[in-house]
């Protein structure tokens, strides 16, 4: 696996191997653990922004397609 080297505040040094101990892991293993998870909250996030933009451009479209067949309801309700 590879290794990297990683410069903390000493608080956050301190508390990360105080929350690593309560969960009886190495403080690698803690940090690593957080590392995936905040990778898997990005990749959901970003995989909404992405949702909303496709939502909106196909909102746009619907609506005008709506439009039309309002239109058309219309003239064959006239």
């Amino acid at each position: 696996m590879p290794a990297i080297s990683l410069k903390l505040p000493e608080h956050l040094l301190a508390v990360s191997g105080e929350c690593a101990a309560a969960l009886q892991l190495s403080r690698a293993e803690y940090i690593r653990r957080a590392v995936e998870r905040m990778n898997r909250d990005t990749r959901a996030r970003l995989r909404a922004d992405r949702l909303r933009a496709a939502s909106r451009r196909v909102r746009q479209e619907s609506m005008r397609i709506n439009a039309e067949f309002d239109a058309i309801e219309r003239d064959v309700d006239a």
